[in-house]
């Protein structure tokens, strides 16, 4: 079964991190990358930018209405993901604690099934 494991972000503690602990995270999601791409259950990853460069679309009597941010306001949000395809619920979970965030207070990662799938790639 596919999973997404989204990391959830909260700036504030990210930004309260040293240099050398956002390294290692960064060295960790490579690390991470390497175990699921070895054991063939990586699918795919996506990074994705802040909120502030986002938009949202909405068509209110058949014309579409763009608007700037997020749709909510909050303190955290999804900074990126990983598709992992695993046995298991709980191969899945472990996979999520291997994903350097999960040891970051402030930060984690949100475990959640796909349960439909379309495109090219499936």
């Amino acid at each position: 079964m596919k999973y997404m494991l989204i990391m959830q972000l909260n700036p504030a503690a990210f930004d309260a991190l040293t240099e050398e602990q956002r390294t290692e995270i960064m060295e960790g999601h490579q690390a991470f990358m390497d175990t699921v791409s070895a054991s063939g259950e990586m699918v795919g990853t996506h990074a994705l930018g802040e909120p502030a460069r986002s938009a949202v679309v909405r068509v209110r009597d058949g014309v579409p209405v763009v608007t700037d941010g997020p749709y909510l306001e909050s303190k955290e949000f999804m900074g990126g993901y990983y598709i992992v395809d695993c046995a298991t619920r709980d191969r899945a979970l472990e996979l999520a604690a291997l994903i350097p965030d999960a040891g970051i207070e402030g930060l984690g990662i949100e475990v959640r099934p796909i349960v439909f799938s379309a495109g090219p790639a499936d």
